[in-house]
């Protein structure tokens, strides 16, 4: 399977290539008027060139997966309703005035596709590498970054080129799938004979290494998200009564697993303020989306919800036995319900947060130091 895999991320490498070398090739009759678009945002107005999103099901609905629906570690298709447009990042893009970004595997290496922003994202990616070649990892991705990074650097000038980069906007969303394969699928089962904080210390190492090495790459603001309350998502929830070791709390969280993902958003958060003290130029950000949503579940019918515990599409007790197959299994009223599959939140509640990401309210304090409105406004 890694073998099959690496001849599958090659085979991509040398797509990109033969496209990086095809721009060159044909690329000095536009480089000036490609260095005009690049600079066009800040002239209207915008100080963020482009958006790149990196990440999980958080951040892609399966467009950008590889071989996606054949191979996939559990079965739920649909992680989303519709498109990615439903997604925090997608969401944010447009509140930002960006709304090109294409996932990465659809693009054909143009310049003006770089430019216009990228999804590296992947359904199932992991921070910890476990070789699997359908769902990209933190690391698989960040080399996908490279590539995009070192196009920019072939076709523009070399200061319109780290211009661009520095006024772009890099956003990570990763954890979630290590924690589930954790609880659910055992491959990281001797973890659970060490401490929570041993486990969350190890995947934290890895983000701070790819937050240090976008610096490195020249990106100056970063977004990096926390993980969502997974003890309250409706698959964890019966499997831990399937077992019967749930400790539930009056909102039918597992709270033993949202302990130990408040370990991991904790120690984020603060490397996070420890790299920002340490580059001073850099602007990163930490979204808490963790208690974002725990103030959604702990008061539904002020936020517009009735249902905190099942999932809008999906079979079995909560909708939880079988995940999302078809779109044509779920609610009707999917605007009502916090889940909208196994793990994953609804629209109506992602669009809450990127509120609340962007401008402070309704949930005050979820994005830190500042909000996302105010990392736009900062110059670079």
């Amino acid at each position: 399977m890694r073998k099959r895999g690496s001849l599958v991320h090659y085979f991509f490498a040398v797509v990109m290539l033969m496209c990086m070398f095809s721009s060159i090739v044909h690329g000095q009759q536009y480089t000036e008027e490609t260095d005009s678009n690049v600079t066009a945002n800040v002239r209207n107005g915008s100080l963020v060139s482009a958006l790149y999103v990196l990440g999980d099901s958080s951040v892609d609905c399966g467009d950008n997966t590889l071989f996606y629906p054949l191979l996939h570690g559990r079965l739920s298709l649909y992680s989303c309703n519709g498109s990615d447009s439903t997604l925090l990042p997608q969401l944010i893009a447009e509140k930002i005035g960006l709304t090109s970004i294409r996932p990465f595997y659809s693009q054909n290496g143009s310049l003006d596709e770089v430019l216009g922003g990228l999804n590296f994202g992947s359904t199932q990616a992991t921070i910890m590498n476990q070789g699997s070649f359908s769902h990209q990892s933190l690391n698989q991705q960040l080399r996908q970054v490279s590539e995009s990074m070192q196009l920019l650097q072939l076709q523009l000038n070399e200061k319109t080129a780290l211009e661009f980069t520095k006024s772009s906007i890099f956003f990570l969303s990763f954890g979630k799938e290590d924690y589930i394969d954790l609880f659910l699928h055992n491959s990281s089962s001797q973890m659970l004979n060490h401490s929570a904080r041993y486990f969350a210390t190890i995947l934290v190492n890895q983000m701070t290494n790819a937050l240090r090495y976008l610096y490195d790459a020249n990106a100056r603001k970063i977004i990096c998200l926390g993980v969502l309350p997974l003890g309250c998502t409706p698959r964890i929830a019966w499997e831990s009564n399937q077992t019967s070791d749930g400790d539930y709390n009056v909102n039918g969280c597992v709270d033993h697993v949202n302990e130990w993902v408040l370990e991991y958003n904790r120690l984020l958060d603060e490397h996070i303020v420890q790299l920002n003290a340490e580059f001073p130029d850099a602007h990163m950000v930490f979204c808490d989306v963790y208690s974002g949503m725990l103030e959604i579940i702990n008061k539904p019918g002020f936020y517009g919800f009735e249902d905190t515990k099942s999932a809008c599409c999906g079979l079995g007790v909560n909708g939880a036995t079988i995940g999302c197959i078809s779109t044509d299994m779920a609610c009707n009223q999917a605007s009502s319900h916090v889940w909208w599959d196994l793990f994953n939140p609804t629209h109506a509640v992602n669009s809450i947060l990127a509120e609340a990401a962007w401008s402070n309210q309704p949930i005050p304090d979820l994005c830190r130091p500042f909000t996302i409105h105010e990392l736009v406004n900062t110059k670079t």
